[in-house]
């Protein structure tokens, strides 16, 4: 929890210090949020992937027959 509030202060602390300069706070925050939105799509497509990736390989493990050799079964055999 610590570092979520420290980032939060820091923001704060950031709006406060661009208030000093004329017009700096309408252009830095909207500039954030849309950083934030960017970061956020490009998170988010990139798990979307990483699921579909995982999801193929799912599919691909399923339709390969297994081969196991004599060591192998001795391996499998429980006790």
């Amino acid at each position: 929890m610590w570092g979520i509030t420290l980032i939060v202060a820091a923001f704060v602390l950031g709006l406060i210090a661009f208030s000093f300069a004329i017009g700096a706070p309408v252009f830095a925050v909207p500039i954030a949020i849309v950083a934030a939105v960017a970061i956020g799509a490009f998170d988010m497509s990139r798990r979307r992937k990483q699921t579909k990736q995982m999801h193929d390989l799912r599919e691909k493990a399923k339709a390969e027959s297994v081969e196991f050799t004599p060591r192998d079964k001795e391996t499998l055999v429980s006790e």
